[in-house]
């Protein structure tokens, strides 16, 4: 049914959207600035661009900025949740679809980077490009486990 959708695409994109919130903490704390990356984030995005952040080891912590910007990246993540979910369904009535959607996977990760390039280049300086891969990675591995038990026969063909 569609509420089943729902829900397993909410649930895997809070799954998605906390493990990128916990690599980035993690980097954060290892660097000794526990909550850096969501307030970086939070002040390119809703502080006044990626100008506001010319220094951001200067930038002071705004827990204003860093609720907005989780809410945010958890609500993104929800809605990337969905459409998974949806796409898993596609993929179980058949299976020919798998490849093409493991590869928009691959294609939507490298483009969210290149957007990112483009607009937010210094935010990518801050954040460095392998630990944003990486983030998403492991988001990309987490939601896929999560669909595997919800769905352990799941195949795709080549």
């Amino acid at each position: 049914t569609s509420s089943k959708v729902m829900d397993e695409g909410m649930a895997a994109g809070l799954i998605g959207a906390a493990t990128v919130a916990v690599w980035f903490l993690i980097l954060d704390l290892f660097q000794g600035r526990p909550l850096f990356t969501p307030n970086v984030l939070g002040t390119a995005l809703f502080g006044g661009g990626p100008a506001q952040i010319a220094s951001p080891a200067d930038l002071p912590l705004s827990f204003r900025m860093i609720l907005t910007f989780t809410w945010v990246h958890g609500m993104v993540f929800v809605a990337f949740g969905g459409a998974a979910a949806w796409l898993v369904r596609l993929v179980e009535r058949d299976p020919n679809y798998g490849f093409g959607i493991a590869l928009l996977v691959v294609v939507f990760m490298f483009g969210v980077l290149g957007v990112s390039m483009v607009f937010a280049e210094s935010v990518l300086h801050t954040l460095t490009i392998p630990g944003i891969l990486i983030g998403n990675l492991l988001a990309v591995v987490a939601m896929g486990a999560y669909f595997r038990k919800r769905h352990p026969n799941l195949t795709f063909h080549p």
